[in-house]
């Protein structure tokens, strides 16, 4: 049994560290359900604000240098699309997807949530499905309240793997949990003890003082989730010989269940929040998103592939304009990311505002043209046949669903 090091409860000054010894490869809660039909839905939420016009960059806007003269000096090698739009580089990999008919973008989306750009409030709203989350609070996801509306779910089926089901799968619908006891707080002593037993290993010591350093270096504050990461892999796998990672083998658990009884799967992937340093600090995250992708394709295998799609949604996009630490903040209008094998074609959808500053909302942000809510919920529709008043009603209340995008073959 291996040992590995996470995110979770990763404290400041040095002071404590979180571990996860792997006694399951997930460090994401993941959620699955089992539906009558063949159709399978893959949601992955993209959490800290994904910047969608880096991923999908819009080359046909002359304004694009004017506004992100460090980011589009260093753009290079993306991947030509269609209408203009170029794929970050990072992407490549994806492209044979793209080829295939089963690669797609949704430009300029959003949830209803305006103005105080708080990654809680922003992912709770994303994952809830509401407008609001003013008055009693959140107590259910959208995924869940779909499910319940769902005929011939084996809800014996559906269940959470990880320290707390997601938002989004939370509600009515029984979900049986599993929650490994895994977590535990290394004190100061702890942390004493492990730099001498590491001692005599040079390479481990040295990564062991490489995340410490990371954690003293936080002050109190949010670390860079991507360096976190990979200190975490350097100080388990010095050597750089772990054989899949986090993220590759919670891609391959779903892809696993979903080949066998399970059709709807969730579970998120982290590391969006690009305030400085976006050119070096998105890329680990976009090889995550790419492995993930690539994952559940080879090893779904081509039958359940062909029947499977893919929402991957963040709770909020970025500022038009780069900050001054060549990054971008907190904005609103973002992009979704759609995959599988049972997209009807590859495209780059949704309308686009354009980028001169009266047309950025509040002249800082790609103005968002429609509500993400919306497209997640033909997906819904699409895939399993929800009724349409269901989903407009229950399932995302207040929507309305609008013309059918046409998403699936």
């Amino acid at each position: 049994m291996s040992k590995r090091l996470t995110r979770r409860n990763f404290l400041t000054q040095g002071a404590a560290i979180g571990c996860s010894v792997a006694a399951s490869p997930l460090l994401t809660p993941v959620s699955f359900a089992a539906a009558p039909t063949d159709n399978r839905l893959v949601v992955i939420v993209l959490r800290g604000g994904l910047d969608g016009l880096d991923l999908l960059r819009p080359r046909q806007e002359a304004l694009l240098p004017v506004l992100r003269p460090s980011l589009s000096a260093g753009n290079k090698g993306e991947i030509p699309l269609e209408g203009g739009f170029g794929l970050h580089p990072e992407c490549a990999p994806l492209y044979p997807l793209w080829q295939a008919g089963q690669l797609a973008f949704v430009n300029a989306v959003s949830t209803p949530y305006r103005d105080k750009r708080s990654h809680f409030d922003g992912q709770d709203l994303l994952e809830a499905g509401i407008a609001s989350i003013e008055g009693d609070g959140v107590r259910d996801g959208w995924l869940n309240r779909a499910i319940g509306g769902m005929k011939g779910v084996d809800v014996r089926t559906a269940y959470a793997i990880g320290a707390e089901p997601m938002l989004l799968s939370r509600g009515d619908a029984e979900i049986t949990s599993w929650s490994p006891d895994v977590d535990f707080i290394l004190s100061q002593q702890g942390v004493s003890l492990m730099q001498n037993t590491l001692r005599g290993d040079p390479e481990m010591s040295a990564a062991m003082a490489t995340a410490m350093g990371l954690a003293s270096q936080s002050g109190g504050g949010a670390l860079d989730s991507a360096d976190l990461e990979e200190a975490m892999d350097m100080m388990m796998n010095p050597t750089g010989k772990s054989a899949r990672r986090a993220h590759v083998r919670v891609a391959e658990f779903a892809a696993d269940r979903l080949r066998e009884d399970a059709r709807i799967a969730c579970f998120s992937l982290g590391g969006w929040d690009t305030h400085f340093r976006q050119s070096n600090t998105l890329r680990a995250p976009l090889r995550r998103l790419v492995d993930t992708l690539l994952t559940l394709h080879n090893r779904m295998g081509a039958a359940a592939w062909q029947r499977t799609t893919v929402v991957a949604v963040t709770e909020f996009g970025r500022t038009a304009a780069e900050n001054g630490t060549k990054g971008t903040d907190h904005g609103t209008g973002g992009a979704m990311v759609l995959a599988g094998g049972a997209l009807r074609k590859s495209g780059v959808l949704g309308q686009w505002p354009g980028m001169d500053e009266a047309a950025l909302y509040e002249r800082r942000d790609l103005m968002p043209t429609d509500d993400v809510r919306r497209w997640m919920g033909w997906a819904l529709r699409s895939s399993f046949g929800l009724e349409r008043s269901v989903l407009e009603t229950e399932v995302f209340p207040g929507i309305d669903l609008g013309d059918d995008p046409r998403l699936l073959a």
